[in-house]
């Protein structure tokens, strides 16, 4: 199994560059999402849950996702936990089950900052892309797909996404055998990563 860590700030594009290799090599891909290991967190009321700094390392269950990719080279199935960005909790009514196949993408805006999870990958990739262009990607995708309001967006990326994009994020990028400006709009490393 060769195994592909793609991390980048939030709006960086990492989605739609994973989802061009998928859809190039679909037989041969699983995807991991780092975002469906946020920690459980039933002792929390919502009101507790909207406080919660999801961007920092430690709301992951890293843990539990190192677990899971390990199975997987090892040839096993896993059942990877869905989160539910309504509720900021998972739901403990699904999962997602995922075989183990020739490649293996971890995607996620901290996989390259946790050094077990390097450890684990043959390829580690960076998308960089503008932080204004982010934002903007950002506004859309919450306000559209998880019902947010522009003020609860803002708020969060100043107080949270921002801060942590500059603590944990960026200096990850260190960690990276590639650089790819502009994730999944570069149509140039798209082809060549792909081989196009």
């Amino acid at each position: 199994m060769f195994v592909i860590g793609i991390a980048g700030g939030t709006g960086s594009g990492k989605t739609t560059f994973t989802d061009t290799i998928v859809e190039k090599f679909s037989e041969y891909v699983t995807v991991i999402h780092h975002d469906n290991y946020y920690k459980v967190q039933d002792h929390l009321t919502y009101e507790e849950r909207c406080k919660t700094n999801y961007d920092h390392p430690d709301s992951f269950d890293t843990a539990l996702m190192i677990e899971h990719i390990k199975a997987l080279k090892n040839g096993e199935s896993v059942e990877e936990p869905v989160y539910d960005y309504t509720v900021h909790n998972r739901d403990k009514s699904k999962t997602i089950t995922l075989e183990p196949t020739e490649i293996l993408i971890i995607d996620g805006i901290l996989v390259l900052e946790n050094k077990e999870l390097c450890d684990l990958m043959d390829m580690k990739i960076f998308v960089d892309t503008d932080a204004d262009v982010r934002l903007g990607r950002r506004i859309l995708r919450d306000m559209t797909e998880r019902g947010r309001s522009l003020e609860s967006v803002l708020t969060q990326y100043q107080t949270t996404v921002k801060p942590m994009h500059e603590k944990f994020v960026e200096p990850s990028k260190k960690n990276a055998d590639i650089v790819i400006l502009e994730g999944g709009k570069n149509k140039a490393a798209i082809e060549l990563f792909c081989g196009y």
